[in-house]
C-alpha cells in the first residue's frame, strides 16, 4: 500500500476518509476516554443493573439470546454490578474490560471471576482486548518511590526505557525515539506538536489513573509510532472528600552529581563536566477536595498546587539561580443530567514563570554566586479545557463527543535586558569555552525583539465518537478533527554578531591559515517570524466479533490525513489518505478469563511537526567569516578585524523558499507496521504471568537533505544547462533511498516544474529502523498484605536512524535532524540504534508491615547503550559540499588515537555499562480524627549507584586538521545520585 503526500496537491485521493467519515454516526471508543468497561455471561434476556456506587448513577441493559452482556463506556470508578438477584462490587480502570460472570450462580459468593474493590489486580486479564496495556492508580504510584511525573511512572512498564538526558529523560517506547508518543489528558491529546517532545502538564496529584499503551492499540488511536500514556484525572463523587500533601526534597540530602575532568593538555586539568556545586531544593504543596454539588447529578473536583522551588547551576564563567513559586490548578465537573446522559469537563491551569539570577563568577567553576548582573523572568504554559458529552442512547448504542481547546506559551526570555546591545563572544584558545565581554549569556542566539510575547503553541480539536453492540459483533467508529497553531518570533545573536576565538590550528578556514595564528570566527544570524499552522484529520471503523463465546476477533481501518502550511498559510506538505489498517484476535482459552492467547497487526503514522514547518518553510540564514585580528575590546571582548581568511560561508537564504521546492511531491509519511503475539495467564490464585514477541519496522521514513549537488548533475545529464540549484530550497523534506519527485525552476526563468530524479543521484541508503522484543511480565496481586509486578524485556533496536530525533547529537528538531543532510552523514549509520537496550529488568511492589506501617521498593537493572565515535566529513568524500564546513564532528568518519582517519560505523565502540537502581520507601498511616494520615520518606538510589549512562562519542578535534580528540570516551552523564523526598499527606 502506497500513500503520497505532496506540496500543492491536486488531486489528492478522498474516497478513503469520506467514507469513513460517514460512518460516524454508527461506531465509538472507550479507550481515548476516561472509561473502562464490565462484560461477562448471564442468563439470555436478563436484566443486568450497572450502579456507580461513587455517583449514584444507574444503567440497566439486558443479556442478549445467548446470555452475553457488556455495560462499555463506563467512566473509572467502583461499580455495583447486579443479575439474577446477585450483587458484587468491581473495579473498573481506564481502557480495561473487567469479566464479570453470572451464569449458574445462586449466591454472589459463586460467580466465577470477580475484581473485588480494593483487593483486586490493577491489571487483571483483559480477554475483551488485544492492546498490551498497563494501569497504575493514584493509589499505587502514591506508594511507590517514584519521580513524580508521568514519564517515570511511564517507565514502569515493559517495552519502556529512558531516552537521554539531552532530550529530557522522555520515555522510549518499543525503539521509537522519544519524539513519537502519543499524550493524553481524560481523552484529550495534549501532545505538543511543536515538538513532540513535550506535553500538557497538570499537577500531578490530580492524576486518577494512568494508562500506558506500549503496542497493539486500535484504530482510535493514532499520530504515534511509540506508546501512549493516557490520564483520567480525579473526580467528585457523592462524599465529599478532601485533604492537603506536602513534599520536600532538599538539596541538603542529595548527593553531589559528579565532575570529570578533561582529558585535553590545552584545558590544562580544567573540568570537562562540572556539576558537583549544582543545588536543588523543592517543595510542593496541595489542597484538595470533591464532592456532589447536587447529589447524584453534579459533582465537582478542584485541586490547587503550590510550588517553591530553587535550582543552582554553576558553569565555567558564570552562574544562575532559578526559582520557581508558580501555583497550578485543576477543576473536574461531571454533570448527570440523567442517568444515560453525562456531560464533563475539565480544566487545567499549567502558567510557570521560572524568575532567573544571573551571576557572573570571578572563579572559574565557582562553587557559590559572585556578582549578580541581571535577572529576568522566562515565563511558559498555559491552559487546556476540556469538554466532553456521553450518552448512552440505547442499551446497545452509546455516542460521545468532545471538544478540547490547549494554550502553551513555550518558554522564553523577554528582549531587553542589559548588554544585548554587546556582541556575543566566547573564547575557545586557552581550553574550554570563556565567556567573554558584557553580553547577557542567558539569551545565546536568543535576543528578541524588546516588545515580543512567547511563542504560541494552540490546539483547537473535536471528535465524535459512537458504538453500536449489534449481537456477536461490537461496531465503533469515529472522527476526530484538530488545527495545531505555532507561532515562532525570530531572534538573533546578542549584539547582531558572534565572534569565537580560535587558537591554532586553524579552525574552517580554506586558504592555508598556518598552524601558529590565532584567529576569529564571525557569525550573523537571520531569521523569519510567523505562524504555522497544521490540520490533522482521521476517522476510524472498528468491530469486536465474539466469534464463539471464547473467541474475539478483532478488525480495524483507520484513515487519517494532515496539512502543513508555511507562515502564508500555503501547504507545502499535504497528504493523501494515509490508510493504517489493524487486525487482532483474543482467545480465552478456558473461558474463565484465566488463560489468553492474544496477537495483533497494525500499521502507524506520525504527522510531521510543526517544528518542520517552521525549520523548512521559514526564512534562515547564517553567514560564516574567518577573520585575522589585532585587538580585543577590554569591555565588549570584540576584535579589532584583520584580513578576512577565505570567503564567506552562506547556509540558508534570507528569503523563504517556495513552498513548491520544501518537500518531494511524492513524499511518503512516517509510518511503522507491528506485530504482537502474546500469552498470559493466572498461575495460582494470586500470580498472573505474560509473555508476548514484538517486532516493529518503519516501513517509511522522511527525513531532510541539503544536496544541492545531485540537482545539478541531473539538470547536467538532462540537458538544462541554465539551472541554478540556488532557486532550491536549501534544504528538503525527501525519503531517503527512494526516488524523489522535486519542482525544479530548470530553466531560472521563475517556472517550477516537477521533475522524477533517481536515487541513484543522492547516494542514500533507504530509511531504516527494527525493533524486535520478547517480554516477559508478571504480578503477584494485592490479596493480603504485599504485591509485586516486574517485567523482563530483551530487545534490539537496529537501523540507520533514531527516528524523529538524533540522541548522540542531542538534536531535537523533530523529522529534520542531520542524519541524511548529506549522504556521506549516512556512511556507516547502519547499526544498533541509542535506544537499543538488550536486557531490562523491572521490579516493584510494596508489603505491609502492619495496618500503619508500609515498605516499598522499585528496582531496574538494565544493559548499557552502544556508543559511536563521531567525526568530521572528510572533503575526499565524494559527496562533499561547501556548506558540510559548518557542520560539527557529527558523522561515522573518525581519528583513532594514533591520528588514523577511517569510516566507522554505528554502534562500534562498544556499550555504556550495565546500571542498577534500587528505590525505597518507607511510609507511616496512622488514622488521625476522621482522616488518614500519611507520612513517607522515598529514598532514590539507595546505594548511589554511579554507572556512567553516557559517553563523549565526538572522536575528532578541530575541522581544517581533525585529530583524535582527547575527550572521546571521557564520561559525560551518570546515574541521578542519591535524593531523599519525604511527603506528608492527610485525607478526610
Amino acid at each position: 500500500m502506497t500513500t503520497h503526500m505532496g506540496p500543492l496537491s491536486k488531486g489528492i485521493k478522498r474516497t478513503a476518509l469520506s467514507m469513513a467519515l460517514s460512518l460516524c454516526v454508527v461506531g465509538g471508543v472507550q479507550a481515548q476516554s476516561a472509561a473502562g468497561s464490565v462484560f461477562g455471561r448471564a442468563e439470555a434476556g436478563a436484566t443486568i443493573t450497572i450502579e456507580n456506587t461513587d455517583t449514584g448513577t444507574k444503567r440497566e441493559i439486558t443479556a442478549d439470546s445467548s446470555g452475553r452482556y457488556a455495560a462499555t463506556q463506563l467512566p473509572t470508578g467502583r461499580y455495583r454490578i447486579t443479575a439474577n438477584g446477585n450483587s458484587r462490587e468491581v473495579a473498573v480502570t481506564v481502557g480495561t474490560g473487567t469479566e464479570l460472570n453470572f451464569t449458574g450462580t445462586t449466591s454472589a459468593n459463586t460467580l466465577d471471576t470477580v475484581t473485588v474493590v480494593g483487593t483486586g489486580a490493577i491489571n487483571p486479564i483483559d480477554v475483551s482486548s488485544v492492546e498490551s496495556t498497563t494501569v497504575f492508580t493514584a493509589e499505587q504510584i502514591q506508594a511507590l518511590p517514584v519521580a513524580r511525573d508521568i514519564t517515570n511512572v511511564a517507565l514502569l512498564a515493559p517495552g519502556t526505557v529512558r531516552g537521554d538526558t539531552g532530550l529530557g529523560n522522555l520515555a522510549s517506547f518499543g525503539g521509537a525515539s522519544v519524539a513519537e508518543n502519543g499524550y493524553y489528558i481524560n481523552g484529550f491529546d495534549v501532545t505538543n506538536l511543536r515538538s513532540l517532545l513535550s506535553y500538557a502538564n497538570m499537577p500531578f496529584d490530580a492524576i486518577g489513573e494512568q494508562q500506558v499503551k506500549t503496542g497493539g492499540y486500535g484504530a482510535e488511536y493514532g499520530r504515534s509510532l511509540g506508546g501512549v500514556i493516557n490520564i483520567v484525572t480525579k473526580r467528585g463523587t457523592n462524599e465529599w472528600k478532601g485533604g492537603v500533601s506536602a513534599y520536600w526534597e532538599p538539596s541538603s540530602l542529595q548527593k553531589a552529581g559528579k565532575d570529570v575532568i578533561s582529558r585535553d593538555p590545552i584545558d590544562d586539568g580544567s573540568y570537562f563536566v562540572y556539576r558537583s556545586a549544582n543545588e536543588d531544593d523543592r517543595v510542593r504543596y496541595n489542597i484538595y477536595g470533591g464532592g456532589p454539588l447536587i447529589k447524584d447529578r453534579l459533582f465537582f473536583f478542584g485541586l490547587v498546587e503550590g510550588r517553591n522551588e530553587t535550582s543552582d547551576r554553576y558553569f565555567e564563567n558564570d552562574s544562575t539561580r532559578t526559582k520557581n513559586n508558580s501555583p497550578q490548578g485543576i477543576v473536574k465537573l461531571d454533570w448527570n443530567l440523567t442517568d444515560n446522559h453525562l456531560l464533563e469537563f475539565t480544566g487545567i491551569y499549567n502558567k510557570q514563570k521560572d524568575k532567573v539570577d544571573h551571576y557572573t563568577n570571578s572563579n572559574k567553576f565557582s562553587r557559590n554566586h559572585d556578582t549578580a548582573d541581571y535577572s529576568y523572568e522566562s515565563p511558559s504554559g498555559g491552559r487546556v479545557l476540556i469538554g466532553k458529552y456521553t450518552g448512552y442512547l440505547t442499551d446497545n448504542f452509546t455516542l460521545s463527543a468532545q471538544y478540547g481547546d490547549l494554550k502553551f506559551d513555550n518558554p522564553y526570555v523577554k528582549g531587553g535586558l542589559p548588554g544585548e546591545d554587546c556582541p556575543t563572544v566566547y573564547d575557545g584558545r586557552f581550553g574550554g569555552l570563556d565567556y567573554v565581554g558584557c553580553w547577557p549569556a542567558a539569551t545565546f542566539a536568543a535576543v528578541r525583539p524588546a516588545n515580543a510575547g512567547p511563542d504560541i503553541d494552540t490546539r483547537k480539536a473535536w471528535r465524535i465518537d459512537a458504538e453500536w453492540r449489534l449481537g456477536d459483533h461490537t461496531l465503533r467508529a469515529g472522527v476526530d478533527s484538530e488545527k495545531f497553531t505555532s507561532t515562532f518570533t525570530a531572534s538573533t545573536f546578542a549584539g547582531g554578531v558572534y565572534y569565537r576565538y580560535y587558537a591554532a590550528p586553524a579552525n574552517g578556514s580554506t586558504n592555508g591559515v598556518p598552524n601558529t595564528q590565532e584567529y576569529v570566527r564571525v557569525r550573523h544570524l537571520y531569521r523569519s517570524s510567523g505562524g504555522y499552522e497544521t490540520k490533522n484529520e482521521a476517522a476510524y471503523i472498528e468491530d469486536h466479533w465474539n466469534v464463539t463465546d471464547n473467541f474475539l476477533l478483532y478488525a480495524g481501518v483507520r484513515v487519517e490525513r494532515f496539512d502543513n502550511m508555511n507562515a502564508d498559510g500555503v501547504s507545502f506538505v499535504k497528504s493523501d489518505d494515509l490508510v493504517a489498517p489493524r487486525v487482532g484476535f483474543s482467545w480465552d482459552v478456558n473461558g474463565d478469563s484465566t488463560f489468553k492467547v492474544f496477537g495483533n497487526a497494525g500499521r502507524y503514522f506520525i504527522p510531521v511537526a510543526n517544528n518542520t514547518s517552521i525549520r523548512a518553510s521559514g526564512a534562515e540564514e547564517t553567514l560564516t567569516d574567518y577573520y585575522q585580528f589585532t585587538a580585543i575590546d577590554p569591555v565588549t571582548g570584540a576584535p579589532t578585524l584583520g584580513a578576512q581568511l577565505g570567503p564567506t560561508g552562506v547556509n540558508g537564504s534570507r528569503v523563504a523558499p517556495n513552498p513548491a521546492t520544501v518537500a518531494a511531491d511524492n513524499l511518503d509519511p512516517m509510518y511503522q507496521d507491528e506485530f504482537i503475539l502474546g500469552i498470559q495467564t493466572q498461575l495460582t490464585e494470586n500470580w498472573t504471568l505474560g509473555v508476548r514477541g514484538i517486532k516493529r519496522k518503519v516501513k517509511s521514513g522522511f527525513d531532510d537533505i541539503c544536496m544541492h549537488g545531485p540537482l545539478e548533475q541531473w539538470a547536467a545529464d538532462n540537458g538544462y544547462t541554465d539551472y541554478d540549484s540556488s532557486t532550491a530550497a536549501q534544504c528538503y523534506l525527501v525519503n531517503p533511498g527512494q526516488d524523489t519527485d522535486l519542482a525544479l525552476d530548470l530553466n531560472n526563468d521563475g517556472n517550477y516544474t516537477v521533475v522524477s530524479i533517481s536515487k541513484d543521484y543522492f547516494g542514500l541508503p533507504k530509511y531504516s529502523r527494527k525493533y524486535q522484543a520478547m517480554e516477559v511480565f508478571f504480578e503477584r496481586i494485592k490479596t493480603d498484605n504485599w504485591y509485586l509486578q516486574g517485567s523482563y524485556t530483551y530487545a534490539k533496536s537496529i537501523g540507520n536512524s533514531e527516528g524523529y530525533v538524533n540522541s548522540t547529537l542531542e538534536q531535537a528538531d523533530a523529522g529534520i535532524t542531520q542524519d541524511w543532510d548529506f549522504a556521506a552523514f549516512a556512511k556507516g549509520s547502519y547499526g544498533y540504534l541509542p535506544n537499543d537496550r538488550r536486557h531490562t529488568f523491572k521490579l516493584f511492589g510494596t508489603y505491609d508491615i502492619t495496618d500503619q506501617w508500609h515498605v516499598s521498593a522499585n528496582l531496574l537493572v538494565q544493559s548499557g547503550r552502544p556508543i559511536n565515535c563521531n567525526g568530521f566529513i572528510p572533503e575526499s568524500d565524494p559527496g562533499y559540499e561547501s556548506s558540510i564546513s559548518a557542520y560539527s564532528a557529527s558523522s561515522f568518519y573518525c581519528h583513532d588515537a594514533e591520528g588514523v582517519p577511517h569510516l566507522g560505523k554505528r554502534g562500534d565502540h562498544g556499550r555504556t555499562p550495565w546500571t542498577n537502581t534500587l528505590d525505597m520507601s518507607l511510609a507511616w498511616t496512622p488514622t488521625l480524627g476522621t482522616g488518614r494520615l500519611r507520612l513517607q520518606v522515598d529514598v532514590f538510589n539507595v546505594f548511589n549507584s554511579g554507572r556512567v549512562t553516557e559517553y563523549s562519542e565526538t572522536g575528532d578535534k578541530e575541522r581544517a586538521a581533525p585529530v583524535y580528540n582527547p575527550n572521546f570516551l571521557n564520561a559525560v552523564n551518570f546515574q541521578a545520585p542519591r535524593a531523599v523526598r519525604f511527603s506528608a499527606r492527610y485525607d478526610f
